[in-house]
């Protein structure tokens, strides 16, 4: 298997461990014998646990936040809002049901995350929170939201929010009612569509 393939594969197989297991399960030897091969083999690509799991931390921090910036938009449609607000939440609940191991390791941290994970996950929520910050602003701007929203609050409750449903996707994916959901998010942000009043 080519350098590049088998590097993945090791990375995947780290992955799935922490998902399933938690941290304290994966090492060396469990990654190794998930996918059939000898120590040395792992070694021959990483110095260490150590820096196969920063390789991973790294190769699922720019695959969650490319999922995050296609699926929060900033080109927000002031003209629909209702309507990209349901898109947007449709993206989201397709990007965590389409990868659950990845989201698995985000959303459901706990005290047994290693702090640099942790540490990461928080840097990169500030991220997804200045990001919808931008859109509620753009929306209050247009006055297809409240005017008395609060742009860092609104935020702050839709991450709070975001990661609660993204949790329960996980676990009772049939307790997640699409549609319920958009219309609430709409309906709690005071969403006039088509209504473009600055």
């Amino acid at each position: 298997m080519p350098a590049g393939e088998r590097r993945d594969q090791l990375l995947d197989a780290a992955l799935e461990i922490i998902a399933r297991d938690g941290y304290a399960a994966v090492s060396i030897d469990a990654i190794a014998r998930s996918v059939d091969v000898t120590r040395p083999v792992v070694y021959n690509l990483f110095d260490g646990l150590d820096d196969l799991l920063y390789a991973l931390l790294d190769r699922q921090e720019r695959r969650s936040l490319a999922q995050l910036a296609a699926s929060i938009s900033l080109d927000v449609d002031l003209n629909d809002l209702g309507g990209f607000i349901a898109r947007t939440i449709d993206d989201l609940i397709a990007m965590v049901t389409e990868d659950p191991s990845n989201w698995r390791l985000i959303l459901t941290t706990s005290a047994a995350t290693p702090a640099a994970v942790r540490a990461r996950i928080d840097g990169d929520r500030e991220w997804v929170r200045r990001r919808i910050r931008a859109g509620v602003d753009h929306g209050l701007r247009a006055g297809v939201l409240s005017p008395g929203l609060d742009a860092d609050v609104v935020s702050h409750a839709l991450i709070a929010i975001g990661e609660y449903f993204g949790r329960l996707l996980l676990d009772e994916p049939q307790k997640v009612e699409r549609a319920a959901l958009g219309n609430t998010v709409g309906a709690l942000l005071g969403a006039r569509s088509g209504s473009r009043n600055g």
